[in-house]
Parts: C-alpha cells; sequence; structure tokens
C-alpha cells in the first residue's frame, strides 16, 4: 500500500482486516444470545400475590424494589415501599451505595409509619438484597410475610415497575441532575409531596393517596364536569397540609448529606 501511495496506521490496518467495512444497504446477521438463568442458593420465599395486586384494603399487600439514576457525581439508589390498595408510598430510602441496608431501611420506614397487622405481605423480586437475611429477617420479625416473583420476570411485580416508569417520566428525565443530594431532594419532594398528596390516581377514583379510603361506606364520587367530588352521604376529606423536609428530622441529616 505504501507503494501505491497510501500511508496508514498499521493498527488501523489491522482494524481493518479485522472489521471490514460493509458495503451501505447490507444485512448483517443477528446474534441470538441465551441468557443462562442463575441459580439460587439462597432459601427464598414463595410467589403468594402471583401477579394479582388488587389491594383490597390499606397495608395488607406491599411492594418493593430499588432503582437507581445517574448524576455527574455517580449513581443515586432509591427504594420504596409501595402500598397496593392506596397507592402509597408508605417507606422510601435514598442513597449511592446499593446494599441490602437500602431496601432494610425503606422497610423500616414503612413498618414505623403504617404499624401493619401481622399477614401483611410484602412482595418484591429476586435480588440479592431482598433475598438478603436482614431484608427477609426484618420482614418476619414485623409478622410480614415475604413474597418473591420468579427470577428476570417483571411481570412479577409489575406494580412496582409502573411505578418507577412513572417517576422517571415525571421527574427524572426531565432535566441532567448534578450532585447526589440535588437528586436526592427531588425525589424525597416528588415521593412525599407529590406522589401521596397532590397526585390523583384513577384507580383510586381521582383522588390523592392520602385522600382514599377504603369504600366500605358512601363513597365519593367524581363528577368529570366539574372536576370535583360530590359527596354521597360522607364529608370531603381534610385539607392536606403541604409538607416539608423538615417535618422528617431523622432524615434531614441524612438525605442532603446522605451516605454518599
Amino acid at each position: 500500500m505504501a507503494d501505491r501511495g497510501h500511508h496508514h496506521h498499521p493498527h488501523r490496518l489491522a482494524r481493518l482486516v479485522r472489521d471490514p467495512p460493509r458495503p451501505r444497504g447490507a444485512r448483517t446477521r443477528a446474534r441470538h444470545f441465551h441468557r443462562r438463568r442463575p441459580r439460587h442458593d439462597t432459601l427464598t420465599a414463595a410467589d403468594p400475590v402471583d401477579r394479582n395486586f388488587a389491594g383490597t384494603a390499606p397495608d395488607k399487600l406491599w411492594v418493593t424494589d430499588i432503582t437507581e439514576h445517574p448524576v455527574r457525581e455517580g449513581k443515586v439508589y432509591c427504594a420504596a415501599v409501595l402500598d397496593t390498595c392506596s397507592r402509597r408510598v408508605v417507606g422510601w430510602s435514598i442513597g449511592s451505595p446499593q446494599t441490602a441496608a437500602r431496601v432494610t431501611t425503606a422497610l423500616n420506614m414503612a413498618i414505623s409509619n403504617r404499624r401493619p397487622t401481622a399477614g401483611t405481605v410484602i412482595h418484591s423480586d429476586r435480588g440479592v438484597r431482598c433475598t438478603s437475611w436482614a431484608f427477609t429477617e426484618r420482614a418476619r420479625a414485623s409478622g410480614l410475610v415475604p413474597s418473591m416473583g420468579t427470577i428476570g420476570d417483571c411481570y412479577d411485580n409489575a406494580m412496582i415497575e409502573s411505578f418507577w416508569g412513572r417517576m422517571q417520566t415525571e421527574l427524572l428525565n426531565r432535566r441532567r441532575w448534578r450532585t447526589r443530594p440535588e437528586l436526592a431532594n427531588a425525589i424525597f419532594e416528588y415521593l412525599e409531596i407529590f406522589r401521596n398528596r397532590q397526585r390523583r390516581h384513577s384507580a383510586l377514583g381521582m383522588l390523592t393517596s392520602v385522600e382514599f379510603k377504603p369504600r366500605t361506606t358512601p363513597s365519593i364520587a367524581w363528577n368529570p364536569a366539574t372536576r370535583l367530588h360530590a359527596s354521597r352521604g360522607t364529608s370531603l376529606p381534610e385539607p392536606v397540609h403541604p409538607l416539608r423536609m423538615g417535618d422528617f428530622p431523622e432524615i434531614d441529616a441524612e438525605v442532603p448529606g446522605g451516605d454518599w
């Protein structure tokens, strides 16, 4: 090639020989990868939920999971516990290490806030954090019944996966986040202020999670024309006061600084 006036670096020539350029419009052969299903040597729980997330009463069925989102400093992890009946986030934990302590802290917050009765089901996937001794032992010590879906099947925990998708659309993907405390504060406001106290759910009759009550008594009808609730023998819920970071003194020291 040098005799013909073509001078190229040997590394470039080696790359072209190894990966020759394809003609325009040429079709390549698709590669098929077979995912190996991992073996679980850890003792896990059964799946009594069986994709039936219709909660009959509050604090009877909880779902939990952990997600991540990148910032310029790295990643922020958020674990949440969601009540399937009221769609309320009853427990959460935000931080940097993705460990079993993250989901266990969220479960501790849910237990402290709601005081569930014995027999409440806590459903999760079979990730290493939810199958850890700390998480399962904390659940059983509080009278909760662990439930875990199958491996590699997002539909077994579809409600919490849908919740993460909504949070991605309504908060996380709307901008680029610089620091971990900045995103942690935004997630806090989304969960405690917007999600629980402002966002209306069609599954709850266009009520917020805080306003929702099980309809064992005369219900409150939703009027789409006036966008108001007409009372049927019951009074409207009390107005919800805005929530601030100062309402959680035990968490203020964790979220802004965090265990980054």
